[in-house]
């Protein structure tokens, strides 16, 4: 009997750890952003490497001050792909990072995909936004956007 009372504990301790972890990784940190805050002002920056203000329209996001990685911006921008391409730098290597499941406007799967091959333009937003990290912006041809944090090279030496 007392072996099925230490079994039943451990299981039932392992529950409770799995469900604080899933719900700490999910919800504890993250938080809306305010879309006319400054928070959720974008920045690109062009190819003599000056910042200036994105044009967005319908910002969503959420960040959390748990890590500069969390950071996810889904939005609208007028600015056409050629345009975009001959003004600001391009970024190499982007990999957006997943999100929580509950922000269901960024798909970082299909975003990477759609970077492969070639459907969506990833641009370099700020480089250095938090030590070794830089915000990236990806852009499709029909104005969507997105916005993520990622590891820089000086981060991944």
């Amino acid at each position: 009997m007392n072996g099925k009372l230490v079994a039943g504990g451990i299981v039932i301790s392992a529950l409770v750890a799995g469900a604080a972890i899933y719900y700490l990784q999910e919800y504890a940190y993250y938080r809306q952003i305010v879309p006319a805050s400054a928070e959720a002002d974008i920045l690109i920056t062009d190819l003599d490497g000056r910042r200036e203000p994105m044009v967005t329209e319908g910002f969503e996001g959420v960040d959390a001050e748990s890590s500069p990685l969390r950071f996810r911006g889904c939005f609208h921008t007028p600015l056409s792909l050629a345009l975009l391409s001959e003004t600001y730098e391009p970024y190499d290597h982007p990999t957006p990072l997943i999100g929580p499941s509950w922000f269901s406007c960024f798909d970082a799967d299909r975003i990477g995909e759609d970077l492969e091959t070639g459907t969506a333009l990833a641009f370099l937003s700020e480089r250095n936004i938090h030590p070794g990290v830089d915000r990236v912006v990806a852009v499709y041809p029909d104005g969507r956007a997105f916005a993520w944090q990622q590891l820089n090279e000086s981060a991944e030496q």
